[in-house]
């Protein structure tokens, strides 16, 4: 009976147990000549070398799937300078101190404390000129005094707010700059993970395909003793 010799394994075997080299896979090929350079198209290999091969080839598929996976996780995980920051923080501590105080006066001004204390040194002021003091008041009725009192005080008190205000149009702009930047990033973040996902959905397919055209490969080696038998 003739016998062909595996290139693999150097054996000989009968002609239902090689397989044509011409007739294996592509992956399969490069595989079996990484570690057999001397690998020829026009040989054979057995078929328990070349379930072997095959066995390699889906373990590496598996292995290279999960690295893949792996390294995106990793990649996703990687820590990153962050965008978003403490605005309230970054913002006062570029305050001077003349800007601290307009903000407080301005904070003090438009509270509830502030206009008791204001009508309750008014009563008291005109209590004073209008009963305590009634021979010599130092500001008789109409309080003439007060009013220029009252004058200064909304002259030095509207130009605090302005600037307290005008330091919140900044603050403003500052969150408005910020909230930007964060929505920049986390679009390209989002499209960075889609493209992520996309290759590594093509890189599966690829695997898929690939055990699937082996699989194919083993059913048809499996029918063909039993057509050769019929």
């Amino acid at each position: 009976m003739n016998t062909i010799k595996c290139q693999i394994c150097q054996k000989n075997f009968k002609m239902d147990e090689v397989m044509k080299a011409e007739l294996l896979e592509e992956p399969i090929v490069q595989m079996i000549r990484e570690k057999h350079p001397e690998w020829s198209s026009e040989g054979f290999i057995c078929l328990a070398d070349l379930y072997l091969f095959r066995a390699r080839y889906v373990a590496e598929i598996i292995k290279t799937s999960s690295q893949e996976i792996y390294d995106l996780e990793k990649e996703m995980a990687k820590e990153e300078h962050p965008v978003s920051r403490n605005l309230n923080r970054e913002f006062e501590s570029s305050l001077t101190l003349g800007e601290r105080l307009s903000d407080g006066l301005a904070n003090f001004g438009g509270s509830w404390t502030f206009i008791g204390i204001f009508m309750a040194m008014m009563v008291i002021w005109m209590g004073f000129n209008s009963f305590a003091l009634t021979e010599k008041p130092f500001d008789p009725f109409p309080f003439i005094l007060l009013n220029l009192v009252l004058s200064c005080l909304a002259a030095i008190q509207a130009p605090v707010i302005m600037m307290s205000q005008n330091r919140q149009e900044a603050k403003d702009r500052l969150r408005a700059e910020n909230d930007f930047e964060i929505n920049l990033k986390a679009e390209i973040e989002i499209r960075k993970l889609h493209e992520r996902m996309d290759h590594l959905l093509m890189h599966q397919w690829q695997h898929l395909m690939d055990i699937q055209q082996l699989q194919v490969h083993l059913m048809e080696e499996i029918n063909q003793p039993s057509t050769k038998n019929q």
